[in-house]
């Protein structure tokens, strides 16, 4: 077994045009997997309606991607230990080309499925290890300006992933989604072996701990499977949800214990014992699921009850990149100097104010009204995700930052599949109670509503035909209500994680004397 101690692992820092190319290739790669997780979504009723399945069974090619991304997500430190950061880093981004070509390829649901396994599977390393790169390239008061530039990629990438998904869908062919990653990918792979092929880590050749890896696929499959499932199947009412749910628990028990107790972990546990990672991590995923779960929901409202297009739901999501692309190189110049505590704060308090805004939506709200809070969540996020990731890391050492930001990931991206089926699950049934105290009036005979279906009938609608309409705008109404009653619940959840920000400690000042220990076991 050969090692290296965790200085001989840190090379030095780039500069110059190697800087840039290496900030480029590491940023198209980030932006590359992020675009894929969020632009098959409004693309689904076509996928759906091109490969002959309903549109639930569509949501498998969402659901397959992110099983297989949180599984590979948390192997990323066991991984870089036994090959290598810069190898697998570019080995990931190579399978994920070639992933993505035959997503295009697919001309049957179960074949998408499998490549979007496959793709998901290769794309797990890629996130955590263009953190871990690029921090290694920069100087370490730089540390700020390297997680901004990382973060706008993280942060553009959903908001343009709707938009270009919806323009590609509306005026090519849904195929082009995935195409469009192999230029993408070649450039992004070509670009990180030529700078960093030389700067490659340590490798150790640890044992394959087979156990925790078995029980890692069967828990997190399970889970994400039960959260995909369960409201299509009345979640706890349906036994494969029992069973589903007792599988994830068990396994998760299982897991937990190997893990701890294991020479050789396949993930590293132990990170939660250091107070900031543990806050950390806890607090950024719940926030992301929150704010996943909103950004799912907003499209899907749009789409199906207020009548926009693919396209014109992701140009109502676009300028939420505006303020964030402006102010994430603010942040981070700043987040070594200033407590990033007050700077995660004020990101949540943003949040709570956007949310709160679309609580007020109504169906007569127009497309300049909905685009409002988007614009000003983007300063929201730009405060959002570097403070909270420097949290996160403080005082771990560079031979441990992969395995930290593959299992803060890890946890970030399972928090965010679960918003999304909290989330929609709430909403319809939100929608249902709302829908039954609407058609109450009906059934008690009220007169403005008589009046319509009179009207109606007038105009040559059957009987029918009238209820049928008067029945869909009740259900638009009682969308649209039950939408804000979760744009106003995340709100006040928002403000409630302003406490766990306060449970890190403050990084020291860059620059400051001794060594970095803010996020210790204390």
């Amino acid at each position: 077994m050969s090692s290296s101690s965790p200085a001989a692992a840190a090379p030095a820092p780039l500069h110059g045009s190697a800087l840039v190319l290496g900030t480029l290739a590491l940023s198209l790669a980030t932006f590359m997997n992020v675009l894929d997780s969020s632009i098959a979504n409004v693309s689904l009723p076509a996928i759906s309606g091109d490969l002959g399945v309903s549109p639930v069974q569509g949501t498998w090619v969402i659901t397959s991607f992110g099983v297989a991304n949180a599984i590979s997500v948390p192997l990323t430190g066991w991984l870089t230990q036994r090959f290598g950061a810069v190898r697998l880093f570019t080995m990931s981004v190579l399978l994920f080309v070639v992933a993505s070509w035959l997503c295009g390829f697919a001309h049957s649901l179960e074949m998408l499925v499998a490549c979007r396994v496959l793709q998901g599977l290769v794309a797990g390393p890629m996130i955590p290890l263009s953190q871990t790169l690029l921090l290694a390239s920069y100087p370490r008061e730089k540390a700020g300006t390297a997680l901004a530039l990382w973060g706008v990629t993280t942060l553009v990438a959903p908001v343009v992933g709707p938009l270009l998904g919806g323009w590609i869908t509306d005026n090519v062919s849904w195929p082009w989604i995935f195409y469009i990653n192999v230029p993408v990918g070649l450039l992004a792979a070509g670009l990180t072996w030529s700078i960093y092929r030389e700067r490659e880590t340590a490798v150790k050749k640890l044992p394959i701990d087979g156990v925790g890896l078995a029980l890692l696929v069967i828990w997190v499959g399970a889970l994400q499977i039960m959260l995909d499932k369960g409201k299509e199947l009345d979640w706890f009412a349906s036994g494969e949800i029992q069973i589903l749910a007792l599988t994830a628990v068990v396994g998760f028990a299982f897991f937990l214990v190997w893990e701890l107790t294991d020479e050789h972990p396949v993930v590293d546990l132990r990170l939660f014992a250091r107070r900031n990672f543990l806050f950390g991590a806890a607090t950024l995923s719940v926030a992301y699921g929150l704010f996943f779960g909103n950004v799912v929901l907003l499209p899907l409202w749009l789409q199906q009850w207020m009548a926009y297009t693919a396209t014109d739901a992701g140009m109502a999501l676009a300028p939420v990149g505006l303020l964030a692309i402006l102010l994430s190189p603010v942040v981070g110049r700043h987040v070594g100097v200033r407590d990033p505590r007050w700077m995660a704060t004020f990101a949540f308090v943003m949040f709570a104010v956007v949310l709160s805004m679309r609580a007020n939506f109504t169906t007569q709200t127009d497309f300049a009204t909905i685009m409002i809070p988007t614009v000003l969540q983007g300063a929201a996020l730009a405060f959002f995700f570097i403070p909270l990731t420097t949290l996160t890391l403080a005082g771990i050492t560079p031979d441990r930052i992969a395995a930290a930001a593959g299992l803060s990931n890890f946890v970030r991206i399972t928090a965010g599949a679960m918003g999304t089926s909290i989330s929609t699950t709430l909403w319809e049934n939100r929608a249902a109670l709302h829908h039954h105290h609407l058609a109450e009036r009906l059934a008690q005979g009220d007169l403005v509503a008589g009046e319509s279906i009179s009207r109606l009938q007038a105009l040559g609608m059957a009987p029918q035909q009238a209820l049928a309409y008067i029945n869909r705008l009740i259900d638009q109404q009682a969308f649209t209500r039950a939408a804000d009653d979760i744009f106003l619940a995340s709100a006040f959840i928002f403000l409630l994680l302003i406490g766990g920000v306060w449970l890190t400690k403050r990084p020291p000042r860059l620059g400051a004397a001794g060594p970095v220990d803010a996020g210790g076991a204390h």
